[in-house]
């Protein structure tokens, strides 16, 4: 767990990196997710960037959506797999599971394809502690925090092993993370779980289903992260639970506002961002004083 002065401090540390005039550049480590995920993360990256904070991108050679660029820097890892292999696993999984509806998710993962996709998903973290020049590179610069997606697990275990704060940027957390990494009470009878599909207000009979599905995404979760622990148990030479893991967070941004969600316990470290993950919008068009006035008119007569 991070260390109680690393934690309180840290949502300081978080304003003033965001608030431009009020403090010094910071030295960011970023362990991004690869696809869609990136996406959102690059756009507050280069914000950051433009606000004189310095980033060191940590990644696979071997991506679909993350490039280099001249505004941070990069540093890459090799794999044991290449684009051309990794695509087709994707593939296989997700026709399976969308062609599959009737099937649960933990259903599919136990499939070949599915714990074929898993295995490379997940493998790209030893490639990255196998990396002996990377690792020692980390070891000697002092980063002030990492800056992870809590989807790629990696980032936790990034964190854990240099002794950073670290700060999740995500706007789902599956896999009851955010109440295991915070300690946050989650009753499952009261507080809907994401894709559940059931409100706050329940029969006897939808609780019941509530409970069974409950216990469904445990063992899916458990099933999804078994070799991330594996392999942080590896790294840390004892073993590491999902808690030792998650509760290193300092912070947890989540792109979503508390007036969409259905009310629940939050824990202090837990700040609603919302809107990161929206369009830019267009500014109204301009109405004349004139088309009002006509309008006010109309209005009037009929």
């Amino acid at each position: 767990m991070a260390p109680a002065m690393l934690t309180g401090s840290l949502p300081l540390c978080v304003c003033l990196l965001l608030t431009p005039g009020f403090a010094d550049a910071g030295w960011l480590l970023v362990v991004p997710m690869d696809g869609s995920h990136w996406f959102t993360m690059h756009s507050v990256v280069e914000k950051l960037i433009h606000r004189g904070h310095e980033v060191v991108i940590v990644m696979p050679e071997v991506s679909w959506h993350i490039e280099k660029s001249l505004n941070f820097t990069v540093k890459t890892y090799s794999t044991f797999y290449t684009l051309e292999e990794l695509d087709p696993q994707f593939n296989i999984f997700s026709e399976a599971h969308w062609k599959g509806q009737e099937q649960s998710l933990l259903s599919t993962l136990l499939t070949s394809s599915g714990d074929s996709f898993i295995e490379h998903f997940y493998s790209h973290c030893r490639s990255l502690f196998n990396d002996a020049k990377l690792v020692k590179y980390l070891e000697e610069n002092s980063f002030d925090a990492v800056f992870l997606d809590p989807f790629d697990m990696c980032g936790f275990i990034v964190a854990k092993y240099f002794s950073l704060p670290s700060v999740v940027f995500t706007k789902v957390v599956i896999c009851h993370h955010l109440e295991e990494g915070t300690q946050c009470p989650s009753a499952p009878s009261y507080v809907p779980r994401f894709l559940s599909g059931f409100p706050d207000t329940l029969t006897f009979r939808e609780r019941v289903r509530k409970h069974i599905f409950y216990f469904e995404e445990y063992l899916f979760c458990r099933y999804f992260i078994k070799n991330v622990l594996e392999f942080a148990s590896e790294i840390f030479q004892k073993t590491v639970t999902e808690y030792d893991l998650l509760s290193h967070t300092s912070i947890w941004l989540l792109r979503t506002d508390f007036v969409f969600d259905y009310p629940k316990p939050v824990m202090p470290n837990v700040i609603f961002i919302g809107g990161i993950n929206c369009h830019q919008g267009k500014p109204l068009t301009k109405v004349s004083y004139l088309s009002c006035s006509i309008f006010r008119i109309i209005w009037r007569w009929t």
